[in-house]
């Protein structure tokens, strides 16, 4: 056999490099198995169930692409390394801040820095959309998915009141929920129309990648899945609306309900082909719009044609050093035991004090177990000098490992209805926690003709924080410093009465704050000394 033959046989193919690129998959499977057994877990919901074919496809446009590698030298590159340890960094800080998102995407990174160091920095940007595509396969973070849930919520039920009333059918709006006189549908959190946006965006993205045409051809195509969406969503509302009125509530409930969104989405699809013909016409092209789609198949045999020129490379080892020996750290921070601090717990907090008088209540079970919270405080408070009853809850968590953390009551506002008027922060006088002054988020909510003030704010171990950013970043540093991530969050809420100013309801909730913040300093720990 001839050195040529030789070179071109699958049997020259060098096992070294092949080997490592192995090892690489599986020690990062097992570096980032917490974040992936999540996101995973995501895929099996309505809005992410896309999540698992985007690998698949990403491998295959991979695949597709490459025979483009022939004349680039497949060689590992040190920025490959760079962004493998970039990877690992961002999982360590998704361990300390108890972030999940935060390791999904430290995989994403991770994962492009081992293909870089396997076949170097230019062949990677050959296929760098691939690449880019898997991003769709991490869920969105909580608080990103709940702002946007609540506004998608709110559009699609004013354009779907809209589309109702075309028909002629006489409806009331309020808040979330749509009036028809003999029965009411609430725009509830599955309906907001995620399940169908997400979705269609990476459908979108695949669908403008594969297009032949400009790149301004391509942005319109991904971008105009959003406004298809909501139209579409709110569209399927109004029909829902359409055929309760006339047919029966039960057009809003189980299989018509689900075929529906099925008929919606496939609907979203057609428009989006249909928009890419339009704007292929605009252009001036007349082929048929399955032409300026690049639908060839790959070439089975560009893969162990690329598999016989892998190199082994000084980066491509570093980078399988690199997760090696990250892997027993990440381990290490994963099964940390924080540190605990001593409390009295809230069965023994005084309900009755300086004229206010408290009745508790409960947490249905089905919401203890989604807190996952160590104990709280569920109260609604009243004073005979006071128009108005205060809602006083805490919830308190011993220790903020990743999904057993406090939750911002903004995420948690828009159900029922509740619209946010206005957020802003607002410092109180005369209230101190530990020697510190305390700002609240001061949010004003309204649905329909009522509305009601609510403050609320995070104490993290003797901090006074507004926002669940700062609450992450110290809950970083003081994982490392002290080992401790216990935290609580504390919520006041008001009604506004008819004749009441914003600002007489936020007096009342200033008095009751002066009264019962001191009180409840003693039920949650301190800083660390």
């Amino acid at each position: 056999m001839t050195t040529a033959e030789m070179r071109n046989s699958p049997a020259s193919i060098n096992p070294v490099p092949l080997v490592i690129a192995l090892l690489l998959v599986v020690v990062m499977g097992f570096l980032f198995r917490e974040g992936l057994a999540i996101m995973v877990g995501k895929w099996n919901t309505a809005e992410y169930g896309h999540g698992y074919v985007i690998p698949i496809i990403a491998f295959l446009l991979i695949y597709k692409r490459l025979d483009t590698l022939k004349d680039i030298p497949l060689r590992g590159s040190w920025l490959g390394t760079g962004l493998t340890l970039l990877g690992v960094l961002i999982a360590c800080v998704g361990e300390l801040s108890t972030i999940f998102y935060v390791i999904q995407y430290g995989f994403v990174v991770a994962l492009i820095g081992a293909i870089v160091s396997i076949i170097g920095t230019r062949a990677a940007l050959r296929i760098w959309v691939p690449l880019a595509y898997l991003c769709f396969m991490v869920p969105l973070p909580q608080f990103l998915y709940f702002n946007l849930s609540h506004e998608m919520q709110f559009i699609s039920s004013e354009l779907g009141v809209f589309f109702v009333r075309l028909f002629g059918i006489s409806v009331y709006l309020e808040g979330n929920i749509i009036d028809l006189g003999i029965y009411k549908l609430q725009v509830v959190e599955a309906c907001n129309g995620l399940r169908y946006l997400f979705p269609l965006m990476s459908f979108g993205f695949l669908f403008a990648y594969l297009y032949q045409g400009p790149f301004w051809h391509k942005a319109v195509i991904f971008i105009s899945t959003v406004p298809i969406t909501i139209l579409m969503n709110s569209f399927r509302i109004g029909v829902i609306g359409l055929l309760v009125d006339n047919y029966g509530i039960e057009h809003a409930e189980g299989f018509l309900h689900a075929f529906e969104g099925w008929v919606i989405f496939m609907a979203c699809v057609v428009i989006l082909f249909i928009l890419a013909w339009v704007l292929q016409r605009l252009s001036g092209a007349r082929r048929p719009l399955a032409q300026s789609l690049d639908l060839e198949p790959p070439r089975w045999e560009s893969g162990p044609e690329t598999l016989r020129r892998l190199e082994l490379s000084k980066p491509l080892i570093a980078s399988a050093v690199v997760l090696v020996a990250s892997s027993w750290a990440v381990t290490e921070l994963a099964n940390r035991n924080d540190t605990v601090p001593s409390r009295l717990t809230f069965a023994a907090f005084p309900v009755a004090t300086e004229g206010w008088v408290g009745r508790r209540s409960a947490l249905d079970r089905e919401i203890l177990e989604t807190l996952g919270l160590t104990d709280y405080l569920l109260a609604d408070f009243t004073h005979p000098d006071e128009s108005a009853p205060i809602n006083y809850y805490i919830s308190y968590y011993e220790s903020q490992r990743k999904g057993e953390a406090v939750h911002s009551p903004r995420a948690c506002i828009p159900g029922d209805g509740w619209r946010i008027e206005s957020h802003t922060q607002r410092s109180i006088e005369g209230v101190r926690a530990d020697g510190n002054p305390i700002t609240v988020n001061e949010v004003l909510i309204s649905r329909g003709n009522t509305r009601q003030l609510v403050y609320y704010w995070f104490d993290q171990r003797g901090k006074q924080l507004v926002n669940q950013w700062q609450v992450k970043w110290h809950l970083l540093l003081d994982g490392i410093a002290t080992q401790r991530t216990d935290g609580a969050m504390l919520r006041l809420v008001t009604p506004v009465r008819q004749n009441e100013s914003a600002e007489a309801a936020s007096q009342r909730l200033e008095r009751f704050m002066r009264v019962i913040v001191p009180r409840s300093q003693s039920f949650l720990p301190a800083a660390p000394v």
